[in-house]
């Protein structure tokens, strides 16, 4: 079963929840999008609750067949079209062919560390070593810095800066001075003028106009490795296989929260597979350490292996994750992945003291405020970011955390929606009410004086303000049908998922079972929820996090009253036997 008829006429709420127990309104599918699935369902043999999702997504009954089965060959545009990437590409082929040093300085982040191990992999192929340079998050701050880039210019003839750059003028211009040439191959947002690189290749440069302003770093680094490679073809040297370097690229794109749209759909979905042939041994160990026994998904990506490879950047040894992509020793990975385990372990305990923290002071200054803000002095550079996404989803406001260590606080943003975060941030940074500051829409860093604070927010919530930021509501629940357990089957849930992969940009879909009756209960550890529901037919459900929320009580103590579930459905492979089973993200009573 799978039915709109729930959506009344007038924007009533999917199955009436104004308000769910998350506090939530949920939102289904409008009459024009039903309208769309009904096209495509007309000119396809696909099942209705597929054509609902790809009517949701925007994808046209005539091109249906060809969206669930993307190639790169059809979406891969002339690497060429992307500004400065000849120049790029000419500077990288001549200085391997002839030999030269090499340095790769990259951020500490997955994208940076995924970029840098693209870059390093790529050359190994080729015989060449490369010099890794990732700054300290504490001491050095992100990007290039003057002393690393002079200490790497002394040695080195060509720096190349990736996931950074695209605005360290100073740095740059001290590199090429010792004598080294730079390129730049990044995302972040360009300011009104370039550094003096020999190359910038980013697609988010001011004078750019490629639509390919959604890519992360590592797309932009393959980009650029397919024009050396074509180089390389026309000198009548072959280059290396590429197609094996996507599980990079993938997990660097869902890691990035990049939109999961056109070429970087392709690229993650083509990443997976190479991921699951299990070949690089940094990612394989760190796949064990994290306990991903099955194919990887873009969930694996995001949640289980994103976060390890981060957390050497955060609160230990910056380089690490990078050199886990990196090295084909499988001693060595198995020894980095179990380090980049325990320090994510103690993030997640440095990360919980400061979200307590930071939530209380953002309630006291108010949730519905243009922007969601807290700042005090001692707490982690390495989690500042993810308490900002937290706080984010709580308000569903832009949101920005910081943390000050002296005179001087490191701070880090998460925007919503249309919400154009960055751009605030350049603006109060060209105004001089930011030391530093930068990043793109989503997701913005900056450097602020304790004098400058109060001032810098407000100019920054004033900027987000005018955008729409105050209008805001609660966030909406967007549900894309009902479905019995009686049609949540495997074989819905393998045509489901050729709609993917999904994340940014193209959220998993959502399906709502209707007046529930919960059979069995159980909890996992001290906050999970396992639960079986339905009739005849039933289905196993897992409530993460449950008892954070009201809807750990309401599942546990229903006493046999049905309730409306909401949630994900994906396939449990545990024990080798495939089965159906509900995420549920959120539960409301039937009124």
């Amino acid at each position: 079963m799978d039915s709109h008829a729930h959506t009344a006429p007038g924007g009533r709420a999917f199955l009436g929840v104004e308000q769910s127990l998350t506090g939530r309104r949920w939102v289904g599918p409008d009459a024009a999008t039903d309208r769309h699935a009904l096209a495509i369902a007309q000119a396809t043999d696909l099942p209705p609750v597929l054509c609902n999702i790809l009517a949701r997504i925007g994808v046209g009954p005539d091109m249906a067949d060809r969206f669930l089965e993307p190639t790169l060959r059809d979406l891969m545009p002339d690497p060429s079209t992307l500004l400065g990437m000849d120049a790029a590409a000419a500077m990288i082929w001549s200085m391997v062919k002839s030999g030269k040093r090499i340095a790769v300085f990259a951020d500490y982040d997955v994208d940076g560390g995924a970029s840098a191990a693209l870059l390093i992999t790529w050359l190994r192929d080729l015989g060449q070593q490369a010099t890794l340079y990732v700054p300290d998050r504490i001491d050095e701050g992100y990007g290039p810095n003057i002393p690393a880039m002079q200490k790497l210019a002394a040695d080195h003839d060509l720096i190349v800066c990736v996931d950074c750059g695209t605005l360290s003028h100073e740095p740059i211009a001290a590199a090429k001075s010792a004598g080294a040439a730079v390129i730049v191959l990044d995302h972040h947002m360009g300011g009104e003028t370039l550094p003096p690189a020999d190359a910038v290749v980013n697609p988010n440069r001011m004078d750019e106009t490629t639509d390919l302003t959604y890519l992360c770093a590592a797309g932009v680094v393959f980009m650029t490795l397919i024009a050396v490679n074509r180089l390389m073809r026309a000198d009548g040297r072959s280059g290396p296989d590429l197609l094996q370097l996507l599980d990079l690229v993938a997990l660097a794109t869902v890691a990035d929260v990049a939109p999961l749209l056109g070429l970087n759909r392709a690229l993650v979905r083509q990443g997976l597979k190479v991921m699951a042939g299990r070949k690089r041994v940094g990612l394989t160990a760190l796949a064990d350490v994290a306990g991903v026994n099955t194919a990887p998904n873009s969930y694996h990506l995001g949640f289980l292996l994103g976060p390890r490879v981060n957390a050497g950047g955060r609160i230990g040894a910056a380089d690490l994750g990078a050199q886990l992509l990196a090295t084909d020793d499988p001693h060595t990975a198995e020894a980095y992945a179990q380090r980049l385990d325990a320090l994510n372990t103690e993030r997640r305990a440095i990360e919980a003291e400061v979200l307590a923290a930071a939530t209380a002071q953002a309630e006291t200054r108010g949730l519905d405020n243009p922007l969601v803000w807290a700042a005090d002095d001692g707490w982690h550079p390495g989690v500042v970011g993810i308490v900002a996404s937290r706080l984010k989803e709580l308000a569903n406001r832009p949101a920005i955390v910081i943390g000050f260590d002296g005179d001087e606080g490191k701070g880090s943003g998460r925007s919503v929606g249309r919400i154009d975060l960055g751009a605030a941030v350049a603006t109060a940074t060209r105004e001089g009410l930011l030391a530093k500051g930068g990043g793109h829409k989503m997701a913005a860093g900056l450097t602020v004086t304790r004098d400058n604070l109060d001032p810098a927010m407000a100019r920054i919530s004033d900027l987000l303000e005018r955008q729409g930021a105050n209008d805001l509501g609660p966030r909406d629940l967007r549900i894309d049908g009902v479905l019995t357990p009686e049609a949540a089957q495997i074989d819905l849930i393998d045509r489901i998922q050729a709609a993917g992969p999904f994340g940014a940009g193209s959220p998993a879909p959502r399906f709502a079972f209707a007046a529930a009756r919960i059979a069995y209960t159980k909890r996992v550890g001290e906050t999970h929820l396992q639960v079986t529901f339905g009739g005849a037919q039933k289905l196993s459900a897992i409530a993460f996090r449950a008892f954070e929320s009201e809807i750990g009580p309401a599942l546990e103590g229903h006493k046999g009253a049905p309730l409306h579930l909401v949630g994900r459905l994906e396939v449990d492979d545990w024990g080798g036997r495939r089965k159906p089973k509900l995420r549920i993200e959120d539960v409301s009573d039937v009124t």
